[in-house]
Parts: C-alpha cells; sequence; structure tokens
C-alpha cells in the first residue's frame, strides 16, 4: 500500500517551477499556492499578480517535500479534530488525502466524516466514490483518487 505523501503526490502532481494553476492562483510543489491573498483578486484580474522575484526559479525536491510536509500539519490536525473517535492509520491518512483534495470544511460536512464517527467504516469508505465531480461532471483523475482513497481507508 502506498503512503499518504506518495497517494497526494500521485494524484495531485508535483512542479519544481512556479505555475498559475486552474484558478490562476501562483501555486508550487504538490498544490500549495503561493500567494493566499491573490485569492481574494477578482478571477479576470488574478493575471496581474506578479510572482515574485524570489520565487522566480525551479525548487529543489527537498523544498517542494518540506513545502508539503507543513501544508499536512494543518490537514493532519484538521482531520484529528473533525474524527476524534477511533482511527486506523490509513484511515487518517484517506481522509487527510481527501481533505487536502476537497478542503477541510467539506470533510467537516461529508458523509464520510458522519459515517466514520459513528462507526460505520465500511459505509464511510463507499462515501468517498460520492465525490468524483468538479463543475458537475465526473473526472476520471477523481474517480482513481477516490477509489485509492477507498481502498487506502480499508486497509
Amino acid at each position: 500500500m502506498v503512503s499518504l505523501i506518495d497517494l497526494i503526490k500521485h494524484h495531485e502532481g508535483v512542479r519544481f517551477k512556479p505555475y498559475r494553476c486552474p484558478a490562476l492562483l501562483w501555486t508550487i510543489g504538490v498544490g500549495h499556492v503561493l500567494y493566499p491573498e491573490q485569492a481574494k483578486i477578482p478571477m479576470d484580474k488574478r493575471n496581474s499578480f506578479d510572482l515574485k522575484p524570489e520565487h522566480n526559479r525551479v525548487f529543489s525536491a527537498s523544498e517542494v517535500d518540506a513545502i508539503l510536509d507543513e501544508d499536512l500539519k494543518r490537514f493532519r490536525a484538521g482531520v484529528a479534530k473533525l474524527c476524534p473517535g477511533p482511527t486506523t492509520s490509513k484511515q487518517f491518512d484517506a481522509m487527510v488525502s481527501f481533505a487536502f483534495n476537497v478542503g477541510l470544511g467539506s470533510l467537516q460536512k461529508s458523509t464520510i466524516r458522519m459515517k466514520h464517527n459513528r462507526g460505520e467504516y465500511s459505509d464511510a469508505a463507499d462515501e468517498f466514490l460520492k465525490w468524483t465531480k468538479a463543475g458537475g461532471k465526473i473526472l476520471p483523475g477523481l474517480v482513481k483518487r477516490r477509489n485509492d482513497e477507498r481502498a487506502m481507508y480499508l486497509s
């Protein structure tokens, strides 16, 4: 079974040079937004937000890993808070991957969390498969990710 970090890197991708994500935010590494304040700018004005000179470079693998480790601290803490009951390490990791992708707010409202916290683990695992759409369309990449998260959760 793959590790949490390998799962996230596989599904998110790893980039060593800053790029604009689909939301036109400057991003690096494994989905790390460089300037959170940029998200407050209207979409049609985000392209005018310049990359800072210190970020206009190729990041090393160790820098990217350190950024991911730092980002994961918030998601691990959030999952621990939202799912305080009995949880295996693989269940925990699957929910961290899910939250990393959709946000802690979505995990909080999800039936994954509700069923997990009631001890309905098999049903909770099946709930991952309901989160495969973006923009109202089923995305093959999300189907693969949710199946991988479900398998991790059940392992």
